[in-house]
């Protein structure tokens, strides 16, 4: 079976193939390119596998004229870059031994020894420079079916790392069938070892967990992540129940992660998970408005259209209940809507405290009323005029 695309034809991709296969080595692109590609899905990345031994890979791109940037030696792996691109090039390698994300590894293993050592059968697919697909254990079929698979022994690959546990729940939100549910065996293991996830940075967790919620369809992976432990261990209190209302409300134009992340519940995200800051006063200021029977057209003045338009969707999905006709045009007017009255309208009548509480009250009556108060009515509303 051959493949092809953009991708894989990109002269400097095929330059760092030719460059290794020329010299009498294996050269093969792996992983995500070649999984997204078979899905034609775009293709972001090439990483390239190969049995020359790093410092090889190193020798043949610099007399070729192309740098050789040492990113990952340890692990065996040099980022060629090429005509601008940067491609990770990696020696087939086998882990000896490892150490939570940490291993010991040793090199001039075989193509399908490299295999062995990747996480998800549908990752260990390769793909030679002509188009020709390797593929050293099934990945393809389970690939085909939409099936998320340990490669080998589910607890085994677990035990090397254990963020595979929340990859495997993201890879089946981005890439399984939700009708054909999870792998039992992989499930099992996840749910077995999930006490693991409490080991890992806040920084991986969060990055996987905004991967997974990115999805089309999250809920029923994060459904299986509460049914199996594994969301008490990252995300405790978490629920599944609203993301899928929240998901249906969507009708297939997802938001941003937070606002999903607002309908799971429970703990604080924002001291749990590494947010940036602008994330989390998104999300503070959408989950502090949530209690409130605020009009859509108040929420876009107040918030803006995208914030607003978060905080209705999770509302209704909190609350099972679709929101009013025509909320996207009220949050759409609510967020071009100027408030008439300024603080010198109040001068010198009020001043300090009381003029500033004036503000808010004649704010409320005008946000109450729908905007309609002008700036004399609001006067009246006060009693200063």
């Amino acid at each position: 079976m051959k493949i092809g695309g953009a991708w894989l034809d990109n002269p400097n991709t095929q330059a760092v193939l030719h460059l290794l296969s020329e010299a009498g080595y294996h050269a093969l692109a792996v992983g995500g390119c070649v999984r997204n590609a078979l899905l034609g899905v775009p293709v972001a990345d090439v990483d390239i596998a190969t049995d020359a031994l790093p410092e090889t890979v190193t020798k043949l791109a610099e007399n070729a004229g192309l740098r050789a940037v040492p990113t990952g030696i340890a692990h065996g792996t040099v980022t060629v870059v090429s005509g601008g691109e940067g491609f990770e090039v990696t020696s087939f390698r086998r882990d000896d031994e490892t150490f939570g994300r940490h291993a010991r590894v040793s090199f001039g293993a075989s193509l399908k020894q490299d295999a062995a050592r990747r996480d998800f059968t549908m990752n260990a697919l390769y793909v030679q420079a002509d188009g020709s697909l390797v593929d050293p254990l099934g990945g393809l079929d389970d690939l085909k079916a939409r099936r998320v698979r340990f490669v080998g022994d589910a607890h085994d690959r677990i035990a090397e790392d254990s963020l595979r546990i929340l990859r495997f729940f993201r890879f089946h939100a981005q890439y399984g069938d939700p009708e054909q549910g999870l792998d039992a065996d992989a499930l099992a293991a996840c749910a077995e070892h999930s006490a693991m996830l409490e080991t890992l940075s806040q920084e991986r967790i969060t990055a996987e967990l905004r991967k997974l919620l990115a999805a089309t369809d999250p809920a029923p992976a994060v459904a299986a992540m509460v049914q199996a432990g594994v969301m008490a261990h990252i995300l405790p209190g978490a629920q599944a129940a609203a993301l899928a209302v929240l998901v249906h409300l969507e009708e297939g134009k997802p938001g941003g992660w937070l606002r999903r992340l607002l309908v799971l519940g429970g703990a604080d995200p924002t001291e749990i998970l590494r947010m940036s800051k602008a994330e989390s006063a998104h999300f503070c200021n959408v989950r502090d408005v949530l209690g409130e029977v605020s009009a859509p057209a108040a929420l876009g003045y107040l918030l803006g259209e995208l914030r607003a338009a978060d905080a209705v969707l999770a509302r209704a999905a909190l609350f099972e209940a679709p929101p009013a006709a025509g909320w996207r045009d009220d949050i759409h007017r609510g967020a071009k809507a100027i408030f008439p009255l300024k603080a010198k309208d109040l001068m010198p009548h009020l001043s300090g405290a009381d003029l500033g509480a004036a503000l808010k009250r004649a704010e409320a009556h005008w946000l109450a009323q729908d905007f309609a108060p002008d700036r004399n009515a609001l006067l009246v509303v006060l009693g200063l005029a």
